[in-house]
């Protein structure tokens, strides 16, 4: 099995961050390294973090000062050792056998580059129909204009290195960027798996908002290109509420 590298951005997700450690901890398969990406978190994740160094064969904690989820995952590959890359954002939640299984479909496809469907639980009817609109889309585009959720993403330190990495000028669909530019020269599919997506990214900004935001931001970009000078606002780590499934 290919060795990989875990690349976890993070900005004040003390609440969060050790939730997907113990799920890395407890993957079937442990050929992997952790670099842990922080963008100036003014709370405990670093700290958390630091918690699970001696648990790890290979755990590195890396502090900017910047913020930025495009130069996290830039500086994050930058420092992996391994060629296979996984992009992660410290709110997802794995399954045991996640690694294992997405390693086998990636060889077996003979793919660089690849997003991954999402999930949640729990969840209502309304938000389990967004997510699998949001599924949906990811599968319809694969093949034409790829959208990719940037929480989950398989990638390669010589396909990384060719592109550049991720476009630091774009704040919003910097991941459906990367894997579109990414296309053009490898292929790109979507993995027939999951990996469970914080429900908070629907709770809060509400579900037609978001959906509404991201149409539009893809419409846009299908006719006018990227978005570099931050046509459409959306702050990074401006997810700052409890989830009602956290607050229980």
């Amino acid at each position: 099995m290919e060795n990989l590298s875990v690349i976890i951005i993070t900005l004040n997700e003390e609440k969060r961050i050790a939730r997907l450690l113990d799920d890395l901890l407890a993957q079937s398969q442990q050929n992997f390294e952790v670099i842990i990406v922080d963008s100036n978190s003014d709370d405990e994740t670093c700290n958390i973090a630091a918690m699970y160094q001696d648990k790890f064969s290979s755990l590195r904690l890396h502090k900017m000062e910047q913020r930025g989820v495009s130069i996290g995952r830039n500086v994050g590959a930058k420092l992996a050792v391994n060629s296979r890359l996984l992009f992660l954002d410290a709110d997802v939640r794995l399954s045991h056998d996640f690694i294992a299984k997405a390693t086998e479909k990636l060889a077996k496809a003979k793919l660089e580059v690849a997003g991954v469907y999402m999930r949640a639980v729990p969840l209502d009817l309304v938000n389990m129909f967004g997510y699998s609109l949001f599924n949906m889309g990811m599968w319809v585009t694969q093949y034409f204009f790829p959208t990719a959720v940037g929480a989950c993403i398989f990638s390669t330190k010589r396909l990384h290195e060719e592109l550049g990495g991720f476009d630091e000028k774009i704040t919003l669909c910097e991941d459906c960027d990367y894997v579109v530019r990414a296309s053009k020269t490898w292929r790109y599919r979507m993995l027939p798996m999951t990996f469970q997506f914080d429900p908070r990214r629907l709770q809060q900004d509400g579900q037609i908002k978001m959906g509404w935001l991201y149409f539009k931001a893809n419409v846009r970009r299908f006719f006018f290109g990227e978005m570099r000078n931050n046509e459409v606002e959306y702050p990074f780590g401006h997810y700052t509420k409890p989830t009602e499934c956290e607050t229980n």
